[in-house]
């Protein structure tokens, strides 16, 4: 069995920073250019050499592994970003790094994790699911790197909350996009000790809400699962070592729609000149719908890995 999951401490969260630091952009908090009653924030975790947010979380925990454990190689299963993130160090530390991806993860994150040079497994979505819900696959080559449920991920992806609490200590909000919850609950237990009154509330999208099923129920349920360009949030259920922790971090789910993602992209673009992928746009379109006056809110661009396709269309006004 298992051990039971817990919440990064603020230390480990700090010793993460400082493990990670040789690589990892601390990120802009941006004023989104828009009326708002509301002082909204972006934090551009696009900015990253990934583009996303998951180079905190895969570093923490290819950093920490023993020597013994880094010389077979690593693997992990991921749509996309933390692939890209565990890819990036592998190469950096000279060890084999092999992803297992779902039949539908995006080609632009495809060709970013050969680019990084690690091999790639390719699995219909419900048997790449699996993998994760299992901690790994029989048969793979070298050790097993958890996208979500790993201590190591979690602090590292803490890491932003510390960011958040120097640079805007009065914060009142924070919007992140859910997928696994390690950004959402890493974020969250920096915050509730550096700044406590911010409630940190979990996005996601209407074709895929595990945790706001889970909300509503107390505990985690399978839900329809639609794939749309919004690929870095939602899936069928929110895994159970992690409920715990999001029902004790975070103020609650959010869900917003297509529509309102779509929107909330061609607005970076636009006022701010900011390109996020779907995941991380849902953040701002429920800061943009749920805006209270005199509130300061930040919101996680997650990533900005997004089909130029895809941007092309949504800044034609059009739906992908």
């Amino acid at each position: 069995m298992r051990p039971a999951l817990t919440a990064p401490s603020l230390e480990e969260i700090y010793r993460a920073r400082e493990r990670i630091a040789r690589a990892i952009i601390r990120s802009p908090l941006l004023k989104l250019n828009v009326d708002s009653p509301a002082e909204i924030y972006l934090k551009l975790e696009n900015l990253q050499p990934i583009g996303s947010f998951k180079l905190r979380g895969a570093g923490n925990a290819i950093l920490e592994m023993p020597a013994e454990d880094l010389a077979p190689g690593v693997y992990t299963p991921s749509a996309g970003n933390h692939a890209q993130g565990l890819g990036w160090w592998a190469r950096q530390l000279g060890v084999a790094c092999t992803v297992v991806v779902p039949d539908t993860a995006p080609q632009i994150k495809l060709e970013a994790i050969e680019r990084l040079g690690a091999s790639i497994v390719k699995l219909p979505r419900e048997r790449w699911h699996q993998i994760i819900v299992d901690h790994g696959l029989p048969g793979m080559t070298g050790t097993f790197v958890h996208p979500v449920s790993h201590p190591a991920i979690l602090a590292g992806q803490g890491t932003i909350g510390l960011e958040i609490a120097e640079d805007l200590p009065d914060v009142d909000a924070v919007y992140v996009p859910y997928g696994g919850g390690a950004l959402a609950c890493g974020i969250a237990a920096a915050l509730r000790v550096l700044a406590p009154r911010a409630q940190v509330y979990a996005c996601e999208v209407e074709t895929a809400t595990p945790l706001s099923a889970a909300w509503a129920a107390g505990q985690p349920l399978q839900v329809p699962y639609r794939p749309t360009f919004v690929d870095g949030v939602g899936g069928a259920q929110v895994l159970p070592e992690m409920w715990p922790l999001a029902r004790a971090l975070l103020a609650g789910p959010v869900v917003v729609s297509i529509p309102q993602v779509t929107g909330a992209i061609r607005l970076m673009v636009e006022r701010n000149h900011v390109i996020s992928e779907g995941a991380g746009a849902t953040t701002v379109a429920a800061a943009l719908r749920d805006a209270t006056p005199g509130r300061k809110v930040v919101c996680i661009i997650s990533g900005g890995n997004i089909d130029s396709g895809v941007l092309a269309t949504i800044l034609r006004g059009e739906m992908p």
